[in-house]
C-alpha cells in the first residue's frame, strides 16, 4: 500500500527565544517492507545544522532556531510505500544488542502494579502467547483516553491511574515484556485511521523479539498487530528515544504546541 503523509508541527512562543535546539526524528525508517518514495522535511524560524543515525538507526536531524525567533514550524510530508508482513518485522540488526533492549528506563521501570498486571500471564508457555495476553491485560487495565495523562507519566503511574494513551499503553507493554525476559521496543510512526484523513498525533506501539520470528509489532491501544496502515519512524527505549521533537531551549517564554498529522491511502 502507498501512503501520503503530512506532518505539520507548530511552536509559538510569547517572547523571542534566545537559544534553542531541536532533534527531530521524523524520517520513516527503510526496511524490507517499509520504502520511502520521496520525504521532506522544511523548518521556518529554523536552521537545520547537521543529520546523523543515532544508536536506534534513527534518522535525527539537528534544527538551531534562528535568534529571536517566536516561531517554529516544521512541516513534513512524503509517501511510503508499505509491505504486508502481518506484524513481524525480520531479525535483528543495526547497533544495539538484544540485551539492550531488556532495560528498564525511568518510564518503563516496572514497580508493584506492573508485576501484579503479569498474574496467569507467566503460565503461558509460548512467548508469542504470553505477548498477546499482556497485550490483552493492558487494554483491560487501562483504558484509552486522551488528554488525560502527562507525557512524563511512568509505567506505575499510568497503572495506577487506569487510563491513558498509546504512549502508554506502549510503555506498560514494555515494562511487561523485560519482566517477562523479552527484548521490547517502543515505536514512533503513522497510523492511517479508516475513519478519518485528519490527525492530531502521531501514533505509538511496541515490538518484541520472539525467537524464530524477530522482531514482532504490538499495536496495543488497538489490539492488532501493525499492518500496511501504519509506518514505521523511530524507536527506542522509551518515549524519550524516538520522540518526534525533542531538545532544549535557554530563556522564560511561555510555549504553545499545534499538530496536523494527515495519512491517507496514495
Amino acid at each position: 500500500m502507498r501512503l501520503r503523509i503530512s506532518h505539520t508541527t507548530t511552536y509559538d512562543y510569547d517572547q523571542p527565544v534566545p537559544y534553542a535546539l531541536q532533534q527531530l526524528r521524523m524520517t520513516p525508517k527503510s526496511h524490507d517492507t517499509q520504502k520511502i518514495l520521496n520525504w521532506d522535511i522544511k523548518v521556518t524560524g529554523g536552521t537545520k545544522q547537521l543529520s546523523y543515525e543515532d544508536a536506534h538507526r534513527n534518522v535525527v536531524d539537528l534544527i538551531g532556531l534562528n535568534a529571536a525567533t517566536q516561531q517554529v514550524v516544521v512541516q513534513c510530508s512524503g509517501e511510503v510505500e508499505v509491505s504486508e508482513n502481518s506484524g513481524v518485522l525480520g531479525q535483528h540488526g543495526g547497533f544495539m544488542p538484544l540485551w539492550m533492549f531488556q532495560r528498564d528506563t525511568v518510564l518503563t521501570k516496572p514497580g508493584p502494579q506492573a508485576r501484579k498486571l503479569l498474574t496467569g500471564i507467566r503460565d503461558e508457555t509460548d512467548p508469542l502467547a504470553r505477548l498477546h495476553a499482556l497485550s490483552t491485560a493492558i487494554r483491560d487495565k487501562v483504558a484509552y483516553e486522551t488528554g488525560m495523562s502527562a507525557v512524563n507519566w511512568t509505567v506505575e503511574d499510568v497503572l495506577v491511574a487506569g487510563h491513558g494513551v498509546c504512549q502508554d499503553h506502549t510503555h506498560v507493554f514494555l515494562a511487561g515484556a523485560r519482566l517477562l525476559g523479552i527484548p521490547a521496543r517502543y515505536v514512533s510512526g503513522y497510523l492511517m485511521m479508516d475513519d478519518r484523513i485528519e490527525q492530531d498525533a502521531t501514533h505509538a506501539w511496541a515490538e518484541a523479539f520472539v525467537e524464530g520470528l524477530g522482531w514482532v509489532g504490538f499495536d496495543i491501544s488497538n489490539g492488532i498487530a501493525p499492518d500496511t496502515r501504519y509506518v514505521r519512524v523511530a524507536t527506542g527505549l522509551d518515549y524519550t528515544e524516538a520522540a518526534p521533537v525533542s531538545g532544549t531551549r535557554y530563556g522564560t517564554a511561555g510555549e504553545k504546541l499545534a499538530v496536523q498529522v494527515q495519512v491517507q491511502h496514495q
